[in-house]
């Protein structure tokens, strides 16, 4: 058991920073995590990753299929925060730049 500060709800749009880009994730195919973002004015900076997992979900034209729909990343940042960041697979209808979504953390990342 941890002694983790209890985590909280954020919900936000985040701003990767040009160049910082996981570049092994990318050549895979998948989105590649973001190592700096931008949150409410505050540049972050990602330390290590914790873990990784994927949401899934049909296929929206009737085929049967499952479709990776995010890419989820919960991170250690070089603050001592513990982020849980997600990248959009489709962006959100008339926001075709809102991929990266800080979801939730706990701790600060001030």
């Amino acid at each position: 058991m941890t002694n983790r500060p209890p985590e909280t709800f954020v919900g936000e749009r985040i701003e990767p920073v040009a160049g910082s880009f996981d570049a092994a994730r990318m050549a895979a195919a998948e989105p590649g995590l973001p190592w700096e973002f931008r949150w409410r004015r505050r540049s972050i900076r990602v330390a290590s990753v914790l873990r990784t997992w994927r949401d899934t979900g049909p296929c929206r034209h009737g085929s049967g299929e499952r479709y990776v729909r995010k890419h989820w990343f919960e991170v250690l940042t070089r603050d001592g925060a513990v982020m849980r960041i997600y990248c959009d697979r489709q962006a959100r209808a008339g926001r075709p730049g809102d991929r990266w979504w800080l979801f939730s953390m706990s701790g600060d990342a001030s």
